[in-house]
């Protein structure tokens, strides 16, 4: 609290503008000059928070993490810009005007909805992420539209309030938490206080058992640039949907409810479904989509005969399929000058990294190894992006 309190004054401000670019690797010999003209504690947190920002940039974006402020946790845990900027955008497009933000955290949610429009109470009970999130609506100029409480959520009424979001902890002492009961405030809580409100979204892990989700909830699994960010459960919208959306896009594939795709041989083409396409159980949409099957009944690898572009999963044209063999890859990558190798598996026990030390690739070409079962067996199929 002091450190935060020391950079909002005017002298703090204007240190954190000096040291914005500095390398770590030059810390020490800037925080030895800057000492001599100011207080070394204030130093220290301006070089921290300075720190913080560069770190937060790949979330926020560099304009606005530079002129944010950040918490180690903060920066940890926070929504990545992009997701909650889409999510604010299905609340704004749902008629929402109002958000109790519960487990606001340094604000980042809460500044996604306000600058849809959206004016939010922003609750936590930290009284550091509080103060990070009251810094950060005033210093991106949205003080007006966010209010921050610092509070126990499970004690704020959120009566007034269109919607609720809820963002519990899953962290703790001990790293990540998969037990949604474990979580602070734990899912029952939070889908208690969803149900009590016209519109409700709660931020979960994405690896939350489907069987966890409740009847009434929508169920989004959300990826970013292919990496799998969030499930979030939507109260208010489509009750039992299940949904994986893309970002940038956003593209979001619907759940028809198919049955699992049959298993086939190898046709010419396989098909990576997006990790959230996966998350969502939505592979047999993928399938049906290209008309292709699956390599084995475990596992989400789709082949299929012909290129039927779709945006929910990458298309590789397969030149080869073998069993799995680790001279004959040498041989066959040797043979085609294939120096640039990128592996990929499912279903394999084999680590790339120690599998490229075996093959030793050399050339100047490029090949994709996909290492997986075909119908149980282990097998190597060798390919390129279509």
């Amino acid at each position: 609290m002091n450190d935060l309190a020391l950079l909002l004054t005017p002298e703090g401000r204007a240190l954190l503008d000096e040291v914005r670019d500095t390398d770590p690797a030059r810390e020490l010999a800037v925080a030895t000059r800057l000492r001599r003209e100011h207080p070394a504690e204030l130093v220290s947190a301006a070089l921290g928070q300075a720190r913080l920002r560069q770190r937060a940039a790949v979330k926020f974006g560099a304009e606005d993490a530079g002129r944010m402020f950040f918490t180690p946790n903060g920066v940890e845990q926070s929504t990545r810009a992009s997701v909650a900027a889409y999510r604010a955008r299905r609340m704004a497009d749902s008629g929402v005007t109002s958000v109790a933000d519960l487990c606001c955290g340094i604000g980042g949610d809460a500044i996604a909805l306000a600058r849809a429009g959206i004016r939010v109470l922003a609750v936590d009970r930290d009284p550091l992420a509080a103060a990070a999130a009251r810094a950060n609506a005033d210093a991106l100029g949205l003080a007006g539209l966010i209010e921050v409480r610092e509070a126990d959520v499970t004690e704020v009424d959120t009566a007034g309030y269109d919607a609720v979001f809820v963002d519990p902890a899953r962290r703790g002492g001990r790293g990540r938490i998969f037990d949604p009961e474990a979580y602070s405030p734990p899912l029952s809580w939070a889908v208690s206080a969803a149900r009590r409100a016209p519109h409700a979204a709660l931020k979960i892990a994405p690896g939350i058992p489907h069987e966890a989700v409740p009847e009434d909830a929508e169920a989004e699994w959300i990826s970013d640039g292919g990496d799998v960010k969030e499930a979030v459960l939507w109260f208010g919208t489509e009750p039992g949907a299940v949904r994986a959306t893309l970002l940038p896009g956003p593209r979001t594939l619907l759940s028809r409810a198919l049955p699992d795709p049959p298993v086939r041989p190898p046709g010419r083409y396989l098909y990576e479904p997006d990790g959230a396409v996966i998350r969502a159980h939505l592979v047999a949409e993928v399938a049906d989509q290209v008309d292709g099957g699956l390599l084995d009944a475990t596992i989400a690898y789709v082949t299929a005969d012909a290129p039927r572009p779709t945006p929910y999963a990458t298309a590789y044209e397969i030149t080869d399929h073998l069993p799995f063999n680790v001279k004959k890859l040498k041989a066959l990558l040797r043979e085609r000058q294939v120096g640039t190798l990128t592996v990929k598996k499912r279903g394999s026990a084999v680590e790339p990294e120690e599998l490229r030390k075996k093959v030793k690739p050399q050339g100047p070409n490029a090949a994709t190894v996909f290492l997986t079962r075909v119908a149980g067996a282990p097998a190597m199929l060798i390919g390129h992006p279509a």
